[in-house]
């Protein structure tokens, strides 16, 4: 591709702010599914739980504060995943949706548009 003019600039630009919002919401629905549906988080919650068991069946609080506090950890790292998740989708949406308009802007509408207002 040859760039030489303003417009083949705008249309690049365009286009890269496009597929780096494709990369965040693709990478943020990732993150999103992995965390969430992770095997390591829930192996360690049924981990926490029966350690919590056996330290209630031989009356061992201090061993209960731990477990809990390693639960509330990794509930708060799901969610953690789970936020920055969200955030990349929101923040690819975004970009993909100020691309548009801006092709839109530039180009004054989409193709499909132009070449049907073409037809007799």
């Amino acid at each position: 591709m040859n760039i030489e003019s303003t417009p083949d600039i705008l249309l690049l630009m365009t286009l890269s702010l496009f597929v780096l919002g494709m990369v965040a919401f693709v990478s943020g629905m990732v993150i999103l599914l992995s965390r969430s549906l992770g095997r390591d988080v829930r192996q360690i919650t049924r981990s926490t739980r029966k350690v919590a068991e056996k330290a209630l069946s031989y009356d061992l609080s201090g061993l209960i504060g731990n477990a809990s506090m390693l639960l509330t950890a990794t509930n708060d790292m799901v969610r953690t995943g789970a936020g920055v998740g969200a955030f990349l989708m929101i923040v690819g949406s975004i970009m993909d949706l100020i691309a548009i308009g801006l092709y839109i802007y530039f180009y004054g509408g989409a193709p499909a548009y132009d070449i049907l207002s073409r037809l007799p």
